[in-house]
């Protein structure tokens, strides 16, 4: 709990991202960022990975809306 605090007052803004990585193929190591989409970015500045809509666009802060926004969307075509 400590260390959340002190990564919430001091930590990374994650301002600057890699260009997006899609890993194809199950024999390559897969991310755990790359689980959702298949896509990825990182933080330039602390490395931590991130799931990337190519969709979208944009970065995925919140897996869960992301997984909702896929069913509404699911929901709308069927």
């Amino acid at each position: 709990m400590f260390a959340k605090l002190v990564d919430v007052l001091f930590g990374c803004r994650h301002a600057r991202y890699s260009f997006p990585v899609t890993i194809r193929g199950a024999k390559a190591r897969r991310p755990e960022a790359a689980t959702l989409t298949g896509t990825y970015v990182a933080c330039l500045d602390c490395g931590k990975e991130f799931p990337y809509d190519w969709q979208d666009m944009k970065v995925i802060t919140s897996p869960e809306r992301h997984r909702e926004r896929l069913a509404e969307l699911a929901k709308h075509a069927a």
